[in-house]
């Protein structure tokens, strides 16, 4: 953990020195980094047996909780909603 805070401390470092500068370059380096993560996430969870044997439930569970934080903010928001009107009839 000391390790990820010390490297994104250098890249504040680096970023508040190069602040004044144009880097034209950089959106197109971090998209290329993240491709790169994004395949090795998907080569490490195609080397896990585990993971590849639970693919269907995990998938059943990543929908149920999807659902389930949709359904509760629309339904929190809806009574935030009732409750703002109620104070401006009164």
């Amino acid at each position: 953990m000391f390790v990820v805070i010390l490297i994104m401390l250098s890249g504040m470092f680096f970023g508040r020195l190069l602040r004044g500068r144009r880097l034209t370059f950089l959106p197109r380096v971090v998209m290329f980094f993240i491709w790169v993560l994004l395949f090795l996430l998907g080569v490490e969870v195609g080397a896990n047996p585990k993971l590849i044997a639970n693919l269907r439930l995990l998938g059943i569970e990543a929908v149920v909780i999807a659902v389930a934080g949709t359904l509760g903010s629309a339904f929190l928001a809806w009574e935030l909603w009732r409750y703002v009107e109620r104070g401006r009839k009164s």
